[in-house]
């Protein structure tokens, strides 16, 4: 038995109209949207009665999806990871390639993107940062130098 593919990272987050345009403004495209609930959800979920809407973000030309969920219920718990730094046990980060360090940042920015702390050069292959991204997730960035 082998692992086919990866088919998606979940972030939940608190606006999902804001983070579906956050990612939207980074290349990503809407392949649907759609409210989760129902006793399937339950035993998957693990929660009783959950009500959740999420997007789902895909990577154009490529397979990478990522979901972002917007719960209804059980109401959301903020145990304040969205100011946590990367160390953080648990906590994760989805990193993305992009052709434009520089521009993505930019244009990121209007949608509330935050580098932690700067844009740096690692070696002769990369430059590379993280930012804030909807609901604190942190989002890398990596340009790779030709």
């Amino acid at each position: 038995m082998a692992i086919q593919r990866l088919d998606n990272v979940a972030v939940v987050v608190d606006d999902l109209d804001a983070a579906v345009a956050f990612f939207a403004e980074l290349g990503m495209e809407l392949e649907n949207r759609m409210t989760i609930e129902g006793r399937w959800a339950e035993r998957v979920v693990g929660r009783d009665a959950p009500r959740s809407e999420i997007a789902r973000m895909r990577v154009p030309g490529g397979p990478g999806r990522l979901e972002l969920t917007r719960y209804h219920a059980p109401a959301p718990l903020d145990l304040g990871l969205g100011t946590a730094p990367p160390n953080v046990v648990g906590l994760h980060r989805v990193m993305f390639a992009v052709d434009d360090l520089d521009d993505t940042v930019e244009r990121l920015a209007r949608h509330g993107g935050a580098v932690l702390r700067e844009i740096v050069r690692f070696e002769d292959a990369y430059r590379l940062c993280y930012l804030r991204g909807p609901g604190g997730i942190i989002v890398g960035l990596a340009e790779e130098l030709g």
